[in-house]
């Protein structure tokens, strides 16, 4: 079982999802980070809990080299979508994506499979596979 998979399990035992997890760094701090969903969404307190769970499991499995610091967090409304999972759990809403070659898109993620996505523009449906993707991120319009 995979370092990503073993956080995932002590992220669902608190009632959310992992999202994705990054390295950071930023100011010469390295910074691990934590993403997690849940339906109802993600509140502080949950992420203090899961911080909490995860700080003892990686200090015994660490996953970067040398110090870092743990942050747990919600992706956030627009967040990047980088993983298939992303795109699957993304269907139905609004997307802006740059496609390799400089073309840009803005729309709703209509379906996403194991080939890639169909973003529905003002334009009409538009299928892409995930190597033709550059970055995608959701996007939210008050």
């Amino acid at each position: 079982m995979s370092l990503e998979e073993k956080i995932a399990k002590i992220v669902e035992a608190n009632g959310a999802k992992l999202y994705d997890t990054e390295v950071a760094t930023e100011f010469d701090d390295t910074i691990y980070r934590v993403y997690i969903t849940a339906p109802e969404g993600v509140s502080l307190d949950q992420c203090a809990e899961i911080s909490n769970e995860l700080s003892p499991f990686l200090d015994v499995h660490p996953p970067v080299q040398g110090a870092y610091r743990l942050e747990v967090s919600s992706p956030g409304i627009e967040r990047k979508l980088t993983k298939r999972k992303h795109f699957e759990q993304s269907v139905g809403d609004k997307v802006k994506a740059k496609i390799l070659g400089g073309e840009k898109i803005k729309g709703v993620l209509k379906s996403a499979d194991e080939k890639g996505i169909v973003v529905e523009t003002k334009e009409g449906e538009k299928p892409y596979t995930y190597d033709q993707l550059g970055t995608v991120k959701t996007y939210f319009e008050f």
